[in-house]
């Protein structure tokens, strides 16, 4: 019989493997993938107080392991409105001020049915923050700000990874997507 969780962990890392370093949405993600320095942990539980106590536990859990680089939280049964996910970052963001962590980790954010402000929800550019499951990636600052004195345009990323998906089209992004 299948783990739903290792089905679950084994979706997410393909859409890494396929989409995120695949298509190059972000150019520091390969290394920390290939060296098996991301975490990816599944909360299941729909109870908001329990869901921010993940994160936090997932904070501790970088504090602790500094061999790790990141982490992907993924809830794969919860905030299936996007509006509503929006809602759980910004207090997840305000638990990264609350324990002091502000400065030290950030937030990434991406969810199924990710919109960027302004955006058509059928612009293809919103793919470039399209994941299986909502999840909150937590990121070290320091290496955060590493990669981007290492990286010779940081600043063009958002603009190239737009294009390249507006390129590519949404039926072929689209599938992609459904396909990791």
């Amino acid at each position: 019989m299948k783990n739903p969780i290792n089905e679950i962990i084994s979706r997410s890392k393909s859409w890494v493997e396929r989409v995120v370093i695949g298509l190059n949405f972000c150019p520091f993600a390969g290394r920390a993938f290939l060296e098996n320095k991301i975490h990816f942990e599944v909360v299941t539980t729909s109870i908001l107080k329990e869901q921010l106590s993940s994160i936090l536990s997932e904070l501790q859990r970088l504090d602790q392991s500094l061999d790790l680089e990141t982490t992907l939280i993924l809830f794969p049964n919860q905030f299936p409105r996007f509006e509503a996910y929006l809602d759980f970052v910004s207090l997840a963001e305000g638990l990264l001020v609350a324990h002091e962590y502000e400065g030290i980790y950030q937030i990434a954010s991406f969810h199924p049915a990710y919109i960027f402000e302004g955006s058509d929800e059928e612009d293809p550019a919103n793919y470039t923050n399209r994941s299986p499951y909502p999840m909150v990636h937590l990121l070290r600052e320091s290496s955060v700000s590493k990669a981007i004195d290492l990286h010779p345009d940081v600043e063009r990323i958002p603009d190239r990874n737009v294009d390249f998906a507006r390129k590519m089209g949404l039926e072929e992004i689209r599938a992609l997507n459904k396909n990791h």
